[in-house]
């Protein structure tokens, strides 16, 4: 049973389309340059904590071994790609379901550090000069870059790459690009990158950590094309073995330019990263019980505390262990698609909230493995608690009158039930505010105000949620409302969520720990009728956008905090969802052939597979007693 799912971005191109994005002038570009410092990493607020000599990360293994195999169901999924099934290897357009780990081919200007919340550091780039206003970013790139195939990787690939995916790549892209103005290469080995007045605090971070594409490559591939054809890439592995909707494996490139690297040392070990697809999760742990997989994390609290007793795991060759996470949790629930009239009254969206028992279900289908989730910013500092501090409504009081006065008092907190299933008091409130809406009873049945029967299709793709609904699709049925699941493949389902074809379905998303632009993809007007946005419940408030601005702008963490404060009362006093639940941990299973670093788990990164190894004497032992 899954109680829990993850949630991290065309014509045919000429030689060099689309690379030159404004009319800056070489001599401007150098001028502007002028007087701006090397830096060899960035982060939102200027903070690093490794020096320009640091030679790896704390958290990881710098003599760890190379070679053997990593293999697992992947937990979470970029832009296009699917955790059930995949049909293409193109990962950063809407078209197509796209293999996971696609991302693990394609080099970026700079990597992340996972012990800090946004520190990144030199990649493909070995330093960046910031203009004093933080508009104009110079990249220096290192020597002896190349792609897989040996051709040289340049600059002027990395100004190709921004532009294409700002024209054409996913919508989630481009919503991240928008302050982004365009990419020149001054020579080879330096790009100049520009941004908008007043951009997104982190919209450099995300240019700095884009995918480099061949520019030559795509001179004869069409860019917005599905294709099993895999792409050229210039990361630490390439696409080996595969078969479509059922594997794909990564190769490390033995020779590749950024293995010793600062931001790479100790990590990439494994010879091959395989990934396995099933369509059903309780067939994919089987898999895992038959050794057809190495690793697993655990999303399914079911299967967590009833059935890992077999022999494997009884003997010890399979291991389990409890990650802390400790990133922002963020949100999941059932998100209703406030684009269809039947869900536009924020009262009947409050009444749905009532008819849902989370004590039940926690208690008796989840094995009081959960935590309620009141926030988009759950188990971070984000969080809006208590009455609001003079600084919060310092922000919210020019939209007095705009927004609910609970916005002003103490943040919506879904009900507490008395954990019988189907609590009479909640119920009554619920049916109370469904009448207030004018949601009347008529002959036995919930009716909406223009007279239509109220309906709710409920869609998803796992069968493992099934147990969820159903308790609360009774309760629903108990307000007279005609609630039904409906169970689609992961390619319609994929389209049908990109096309906002749905009454209500299960997302789940977090934000970092400084969040900025990726705000807007998921609660902004801009992307409420954007298809492919993760905005799925349609949220456009002019009130939001505003908030999302002051967090985008805030100079400092203390101001970020406390802009965030504000949009989570002003998003929770919307009832755009039904919250779930959440855990601030990692469930993981392993067979016992892998080592890992001494060093502490980085605080904001699980860290495995990218910092493990396939540790060979444990491997053969595993097979002797096998």
């Amino acid at each position: 049973m899954t109680d829990a799912r993850d949630v991290t971005r065309r014509d045919t191109l000429l030689l060099g389309a689309g690379v030159l994005a404004s009319a800056i002038t070489r001599p401007a570009l150098a001028q502007e340059a002028q007087g701006a410092q090397e830096r060899h990493g960035m982060s939102a607020f200027g903070d690093l904590k490794y020096p320009a000599d640091f030679k790896q990360f704390d958290y990881v293994d710098p003599n760890a071994p190379k070679g053997g195999l990593f293999s697992q169901v992947g937990p979470s999924r970029l832009y296009n790609q699917n955790f059930l099934t995949f049909n293409s290897l193109n990962s950063f357009i809407l078209k197509g379901d796209a293999a996971q780990g696609m991302e693990l081919t394609f080099a970026t200007l700079m990597a992340g550090a996972g012990d800090e919340p946004d520190s990144l550091y030199g990649l493909a780039a070995r330093a960046v000069q910031i203009s004093g206003d933080g508009l104009t970013y110079r990249f220096l790139l290192r020597g002896g870059l190349k792609f897989h195939d040996g051709s040289p990787l340049t600059a002027h690939d990395v100004a190709f790459s921004l532009q294409i995916l700002k024209d054409k790549g996913h919508p989630i892209a481009q919503i991240l690009l928008r302050d982004f103005k365009g990419a020149t290469a001054v020579d080879d080995a330096t790009v100049v990158v520009t941004f908008a007045p007043n951009r997104a605090r982190d919209v450099p971070l995300f240019v700095a950590t884009c995918p480099i594409f061949s520019r030559a490559y795509y001179s004869t591939h069409p860019f917005d094309e599905t294709t099993l054809e895999a792409p050229l890439g210039s990361g630490p592995y390439k696409v080996g073995r595969f078969e479509a909707g059922r594997y794909i494996e990564y190769d490390r490139v033995k020779d590749w330019w950024g293995a010793d690297l600062p931001v790479a040392r100790g990590q990439f070990n494994f010879d091959v990263m395989r990934y396995e697809f099933y369509r059903d999760r309780d067939i994919a742990f089987e898999g895992f019980t038959a050794q057809s997989y190495l690793f697993r994390e655990e999303f399914g609290s079911r299967v967590w505390a009833t059935r890992y007793d077999f022999p494997a795991m009884k003997d010890g060759r399979v291991k389990r262990d409890v990650l802390a996470d400790e990133t922002p949790s963020g949100a999941q629930g059932w998100f209703f698609n406030t684009r269809r009239d039947k869900f536009k009254d924020k009262r009947v969206r409050e009444a749905l909230n009532y008819a849902f028992d989370f004590e039940w279900t926690n208690k008796s289908i989840m094995y009081g493995s959960y935590e309620r989730t009141h926030s988009v910013f759950q188990n971070s500092p984000m969080m809006a608690a208590g009455k609001p501090s003079p600084e919060e409504l310092a922000l919210l009081e020019p939209f007095r009158g705009k927004v609910g006065d609970e916005v002003f008092g103490e943040p919506f907190v879904p009900p507490v039930s008395d954990g019988s299933g189907q609590d009479r008091a909640l119920l009554r409130k619920a049916s109370a505010m469904l009448q207030e809406a004018g949601c009347q009873i008529k002959d036995g049945k919930r009716v909406l105000p223009n007279g239509d029967a109220f309906t709710i299709e409920f869609l998803s793709d796992e069968p493992q949620f099934q147990p969820h609904h159903m308790p609360y699709i009774k309760n629903l049925g108990t307000l007279g409302i005609d609630a039904s699941l409906r169970m689609v493949d992961a390619v319609q389902y994929k389209k049908r969520e990109d096309d906002f074809d749905f009454d209500i379905l299960i997302q789940r998303f977090s934000f970092s720990s400084t969040p900025g632009d990726s705000l807007r993809s998921y609660l902004s007007s801009q992307s409420a009728m954007m298809k492919g946005s993760q905005n799925l419940a349609g949220i456009a408030d002019p009130v939001i956008d505003t908030l999302i601005e002051k967090i985008i702008a805030a100079n400092d963490r203390p101001t970020l905090i406390t802009a965030c404060k504000s949009l989570d009362r002003v998003i929770r006093a919307g009832r755009y969802w039904v919250p779930q639940w959440y855990k601030a941990s990692h469930w993981i299973a392993f067979w016992d052939v892998f080592g890992r670093p001494a060093a502490k788990q980085p605080k904001y990164a699980r860290g495995v597979p990218e910092t493990w190894w396939y540790d060979q004497a444990k491997a053969a032992k595993l097979e002797q007693r096998g």
